[in-house]
């Protein structure tokens, strides 16, 4: 239990959270989002990865090669941290870099094979993962919430 949760339970363990805080869903979604992200952090962690990495190589398994300022674009990562990102996964030889035949100053970043095959590992763990997280609802029930979840984010980012 965090500390957090040590605060809303009183002596008797029975919640403590006023109601109307239990029926905010700005503060539900900011709650799960962090129980969320710490799990999948520590899960990505076990094996040797993190959540960018796998947004970089999902971005380029989808719509295949691209310049950084593009994979910045499509993954949301700021341009300023992409280059670290791809520095890690050239490095491990999940993708490769080389000049763009139109513009010698931009990098085109492709997918290699050993990157494929750590992108399928990595879909396994967060299915297990995302199993653990949403473990209370059926399967019915997660795929409204992520159709909800991204309606939600659809009309707040301009996106539908």
């Amino acid at each position: 239990m965090i500390r957090a949760e040590a605060a809303d339970l009183p002596d008797d363990g029975a919640p403590k959270t006023p109601d109307r805080l239990r029926r905010r869903a700005s503060r539900l979604l900011s709650q799960l989002t962090a129980r969320s992200d710490r799990l999948i952090n520590e899960g990505l962690a076990q094996a040797d990865a993190r959540k960018w990495h796998y947004a970089v190589l999902a971005s380029l398994q989808e719509y295949g090669p691209g310049s950084q300022a593009e994979l910045s674009s499509r993954s949301g990562i700021y341009r300023s941290d992409m280059v670290g990102v791809l520095n890690e996964l050239t490095e491990r030889h999940l993708v490769e870099r080389t000049p763009d035949p139109t513009d010698r100053r931009r990098n085109i970043i492709t997918l290699s094979p050993q990157g494929r095959r750590h992108l399928r590992h990595l879909d396994n763990l967060l299915d297990t993962l995302h199993d653990d997280l949403l473990a209370p609802l059926t399967p019915a029930e997660r795929t409204q919430l992520v159709q909800l979840l991204t309606r939600l984010l659809d009309h707040h980012t301009g996106a539908a």
